[in-house]
C-alpha cells in the first residue's frame, strides 16, 4: 500500500499505531460528561476569535479556550465528530476491549452519516474545515488536573491525516489522533453519558448546548430535575450573546420544549432573574 497522505501537523503517522472503527450499526451514543455543562465549543457557526474565560461560582474550575485566527474556535457542531468518536471508544470498551489506541481511522461516509451531516462533498468540505478547528483551538483547564493550581493544555485531536492510495486515488479513510486529555476522559466509564440519538438533529447551537448541559444536570435528578438561573447558565455557555439576548434564546426554547428527552419550564419569567428547570421527560410520563 502506498504513503499516506501527510497529517495537519505535517507528521507521518505509523500504521501499527492505530485501530480501525468495527461498522457498529446499533451503537449507543455517548458524550464526555466533564465537556458537557461548560463552555469548550463557539456556539455560533460565524468564525469566532473571541476567547471563552470561564471561572466555576465556587472559583474551583477554569476553562480557558483559544482560537486559532486561520481557522477560528471549534463549534458545538465540531463536537459531533467528538461525540462519534468516543461512541465508538466507549462502544469497543464496553465489548471487553482494552487495547484501544487514540489514533484511529475511520471512514468518512460512515462518520457523516451518523451523525446527520450528510455524504455530500460539501460535507465533506465541512468534515475537514471542522477538523482544522479540533486540532487548532486550544483549551486550558484544571479539570482533571488534581489541583485547581494545576492546569492542562491540550487540543481536541492532536492531528488527522487522510489516507489515498496514489496509484487509484481511492480513499482509504482517515485516521484521527486525539488528545491524551480527552482520550484519558472517555476511557473512563464513569465519564460519559448516555444521550439521545436526535441529538444531531438539533439545529441550533445553544440548543444542541442546553440539550448537553441538561442531560448533565438532570439526568441523575429524578422528578425534581434540575433548576439554574438564567445568568448562570449564560456564564457556563460561553456564549457571545449579551445577557437579555442570551434570555431571549432560552425562552424561545422553552415555549418550543422540544429537545429530545428533556422537557423545559421557566420559573418566574416576568421577573428580574428567572430560572430554567429541566427534568428528563421519562420521570414525567404517567405510569
Amino acid at each position: 500500500m502506498s504513503e499516506p497522505e501527510q497529517s495537519s501537523s505535517g507528521r507521518r503517522v505509523q500504521f501499527e499505531m492505530f485501530f480501525t472503527l468495527p461498522d457498529f450499526s446499533d451503537i449507543s451514543l455517548r458524550d464526555y460528561q466533564e465537556t458537557m455543562q461548560r463552555p469548550f465549543f463557539s456556539l455560533s457557526k460565524k468564525k469566532r476569535l473571541k476567547p471563552i474565560e470561564y471561572l466555576s461560582p465556587d472559583k474551583s474550575v477554569t476553562v480557558h479556550v483559544s482560537a486559532n485566527p486561520a481557522y477560528g474556535m471549534a463549534t458545538i457542531w465540531d463536537a459531533d465528530i467528538m461525540i462519534y468518536l468516543a461512541s465508538h471508544l466507549n462502544e469497543l470498551r464496553e465489548r471487553g476491549d482494552n487495547d484501544l489506541s487514540p489514533t484511529i481511522r475511520v471512514q468518512p461516509g460512515d462518520l457523516l452519516k451518523r451523525i446527520c451531516w450528510g455524504v455530500s462533498g460539501r460535507a465533506y468540505e465541512r468534515l475537514i474545515a471542522a477538523l482544522d478547528r479540533l486540532q487548532a483551538t486550544t483549551i486550558k483547564t484544571n479539570i482533571r488536573a488534581n489541583s485547581k493550581s494545576r492546569e492542562t493544555t491540550f487540543s481536541w485531536i492532536d492531528s488527522y491525516t487522510h489516507l489515498v492510495d496514489e496509484r487509484t486515488q481511492r480513499s482509504l479513510g482517515m485516521e484521527i489522533t486525539l488528545s491524551k486529555w480527552f482520550f484519558d476522559g472517555v476511557m473512563d466509564k464513569r465519564n460519559v453519558l448516555a444521550i439521545s440519538p436526535l441529538y444531531f438533529e438539533i439545529t441550533s447551537g445553544l440548543g444542541k448546548w442546553l440539550y448537553r448541559a441538561a442531560r448533565k444536570h438532570a439526568g441523575g435528578n429524578g422528578p425534581e430535575g434540575f433548576t439554574i438561573g438564567f445568568e448562570t447558565l449564560h456564564q457556563k455557555s460561553g456564549s457571545e450573546s449579551s445577557l437579555p439576548s442570551f434570555k431571549n434564546k432560552i425562552l424561545e426554547l422553552a415555549r418550543a420544549n422540544n429537545l429530545p428527552d428533556i422537557s423545559l419550564e421557566v420559573i418566574g419569567a416576568e421577573t428580574p432573574r428567572p430560572k430554567l428547570k429541566m427534568v428528563m421527560r421519562r420521570h414525567l410520563e404517567k405510569p
